[in-house]
């Protein structure tokens, strides 16, 4: 296929032409959204395990003696109360309270962070960190061009994954990272993903990349597993009330609205940026909050639908989607804190015409541990 050379590619782009993918641009990557299709792919994750090729992400280390200090100013949570070996999720916030993208932070040692963002916002991110590390003894280096990311997601992981590394999988917990061996390959392995399952994502070198997925690719398919696109990666994150950054998260939203004001460290005894605006957001009534809808007639429920509580329009549709899990349309939406409440019903306008949808608490899935 002819691609825009505007368009970066991971350095897997062959093999997802190999298994058949189909491929889009996704945040100015080309990136397979699916291969046997999203339905067979959520269930393989939900049910044995997937493969997922992250590798447009971005990757950013922070590290000298005043690391944890930088980051404590430029994010909104308190990475230098991470123990090393352990991640938190996190974001970086415009002066106004704004989300400029949402992250997760991982401690590799006593000065040695990795910060690691969504690809649409890798560059963005990156300037800001610079930006905002002026001042102090620490360095930025972004090595998002020069990393590839791959996950094992499912309950069967740890079968797949223990056979080819030294890292010992049963000590690491979940969002801890260890640096070690996969494939007989250098590696950053860290129980973390976004599927609401278990699972791990395993930083290398971008060219051991190829090397790494021709191992993991069919120790997941004698597991029964199967390589999974953006499509059932956004299914899957959705079931288990996960916000994706454009969607849930922007600049016009501020964590307390999203129900994640717990990210927001104000407890932090020194200043970050956006501290003002979050210390207002937290003592004010929220206007409009994050909630699940179950829409109860057929009729998928998308990205920017209107939300009506009787006559009166009450919020908006963030994102949408057919659960595989639950087996009916699915959605979270902002919506007036006096519609909230669970239970409630409220209606989507789907082609015009308007559906009835119930109030649920989020997640709509949550595995069993």
């Amino acid at each position: 296929m002819n691609v825009d050379a505007t368009i970066q590619q991971t350095p897997l782009a062959d093999r997802h032409a190999q298994l058949g993918a189909r491929l889009i641009e996704f945040g100015g990557w080309l990136m397979p959204v699916q291969y046997r299709g999203i339905l067979e792919e959520h269930r393989a994750v939900r049910e044995r395990a997937g493969l997922f090729d992250l590798s447009h992400m971005g990757e950013l280390f922070v590290e000298g003696p005043e690391a944890g200090e930088a980051l404590a100013y430029a994010l909104v949570s308190d990475p230098p109360a991470l123990k090393e070996g352990r991640a938190q999720y996190s974001m970086i916030a415009a002066s106004d309270g704004g989300i400029l993208d949402d992250l997760i932070v991982y401690r590799l040692g006593e000065a040695r962070f990795l910060v690691v963002a969504n690809a649409s916002n890798a560059l963005v991110v990156s300037d800001a960190l610079a930006e905002r590390l002026a001042g102090f003894k620490a360095v930025l280096d972004d090595r998002s061009l020069a990393t590839a990311l791959i996950a094992i997601q499912g309950p069967r992981s740890v079968d797949v994954l223990a056979p080819l590394t030294n890292v010992d999988l049963r000590a690491l917990r979940y969002y801890g990272i260890a640096e070690g061996h996969v494939a007989g390959i250098d590696a950053l392995l860290a129980r973390t993903g976004y599927t609401g399952e278990d699972g791990f994502e395993v930083f290398v070198d971008w060219d051991r990349a190829t090397e790494l997925w021709d191992v993991l690719m069919p120790a997941v398919e004698a597991s029964g597993g199967l390589p999974v696109g953006l499509g059932a990666r956004d299914t899957l994150r959705l079931e288990a009330g996960m916000p994706l950054y454009g969607n849930e998260l922007d600049t016009s939203t501020n964590p307390f609205e999203a129900g994640l004001g717990r990210v927001v460290k104000l407890t932090k005894t020194d200043d970050f940026v956006g501290r003002a605006a979050f210390e207002r957001a937290a003592a004010a009534a929220p206007t409009r909050t994050l909630v699940g809808l179950v829409v109860e007639r057929r009729g998928i429920a998308r990205h920017g639908y209107p939300v009506f509580a009787g006559e009166r329009r009450t919020g908006v549709v963030t994102s949408g989607t057919h659960s595989p899990t639950m087996g009916s349309p699915i959605a979270m939406a902002y919506v007036a804190p006096a519609d909230a409440e669970p239970g409630t019903i409220v209606e989507v306008e789907i082609r015009d015409q308007r559906v009835p949808a119930r109030v649920v608490p989020l997640p709509f899935y949550k595995r069993q541990v």
